[in-house]
């Protein structure tokens, strides 16, 4: 009997460490390893070119694949979640995110937690939703985060997850480019991980110049801070070079960082700052360049629990940063509360000097 049992659990364990082999090759063989720069397919270009003397908006938004509303907690934030309590919620928050591009008519957009065939958002090509919404709209884009299997959280796996950034604009672009940012957690944790990138596009002006566009999402939840001062001290060597050659530049999108003019004690909280949460280095400014925020109205709330007014940690981490050739003529967050993502959208009008 005693034999019969040892075997029993010899066995069960074996299969468990041969599993956990398995798993391990594979989410190695697939890992998603981009090269540093890679050209991006644009679709439905227009052929309206920026005109130098017209101020324009641009509105950057993390959407939180429609899966981080208000009633939501997230595992990686402190929480047990990973997605939408329901398909039909999910499809709620897409639906509303979608209805509020359409109605901005903003000249760019740069989106951010974009899925396009995942487990978290029930497979639905948000890409695709959202483009099909703005037919008026050139579509550019990116991955990064294609992965074959997240088992965590254990009771509600991530699953499949294939998301990015996604850059609409409704002038005509002549070239897209995804750069993809230093910084790697170790094996096997990467395998699991994002792939921090940026988009670069880049819009002729009718002055003969070029207006570069970069829609970025950065690190979180690095410990230490290695990884965001190596993304930080590439994304400002990018910036040097391509500002000496008299470009427009803005950048947008989600820092991860809480940014300079903004204070967190103007947004009363009973929680206190997150650990995954950083200032912006005081290092990171390169010259003549100037941020776009609005400091009245927070951006991003903790997700370790649902949100709550007045309860959960609320910090500005989306906004924009600009060349010195580049005016902010306004900057604008607009609050809902984080009905349907964890973060608010912010809309900014820009003019070329």
């Amino acid at each position: 009997m005693k034999r019969k049992l040892f075997l029993t659990s010899a066995i069960a364990l074996l299969s468990i460490l041969l599993l956990a082999i398995g798993f391990l090759a594979a989410i190695t063989v697939t890992d998603y390893i981009p090269n540093e720069i890679e050209d991006i397919g644009v679709a439905n270009n227009p052929q309206r070119i920026v005109d130098h003397q017209q101020p324009f908006n641009v509105i950057t938004f993390n959407i939180g694949y429609g899966g981080m509303d208000r009633g939501q907690d997230f595992f990686m934030d402190g929480g047990k979640m990973s997605r939408s309590r329901s398909e039909a919620q999910t499809r709620a928050n897409l639906t509303a995110v979608t209805s509020l591009l359409i109605e901005a008519k903003s000249d760019f957009y740069l989106l951010q937690e974009i899925d396009t065939n995942s487990s978290r958002s029930h497979y639905m090509n948000q890409a695709a939703v959202i483009s099909q919404a703005l037919p008026d709209y050139s579509t550019v884009f990116a991955y990064n985060y294609k992965v074959l299997w997240v088992p965590v959280p254990v009771l509600n796996p991530m699953g499949v997850v294939n998301s990015g950034l996604l850059t609409l604009s409704t002038y005509n672009s002549t070239s897209n480019r995804r750069f993809d940012l230093p910084g790697k957690e170790s094996w096997p944790i990467q395998q699991l991980d994002l792939d921090r990138a940026f988009i670069e596009s880049r819009y002729p002006v009718d002055n003969g110049k070029e207006l570069v566009l970069i829609n970025l999402h950065l690190s979180a939840f690095d410990k230490g801070g290695y990884i965001r001062k190596q993304q930080l001290d590439y994304l400002s060597n990018y910036l040097v070079q391509e500002q000496a050659k008299g470009s427009y530049i803005i950048v947008g999108g989600d820092w991860n960082h809480s940014l300079p003019g903004t204070n967190t004690d103007d947004f009363p909280a009973i929680q206190e700052w997150p650990e995954w949460l950083a200032d912006m280095p005081e290092s990171f400014q390169p010259e003549g360049f100037q941020w776009g925020v609005d400091k009245n109205v927070p951006t991003v709330r903790t997700a370790d629990i649902p949100y709550a007014e007045g309860v959960n940690f609320r910090a500005v981490i989306d906004g924009f940063l600009v060349s010195s050739n580049v005016g902010v003529m306004s900057v604008h967050t607009a609050d809902f509360h984080y009905e349907n993502s964890d973060h608010n959208p912010v809309e900014a009008r820009f003019y070329l000097k």
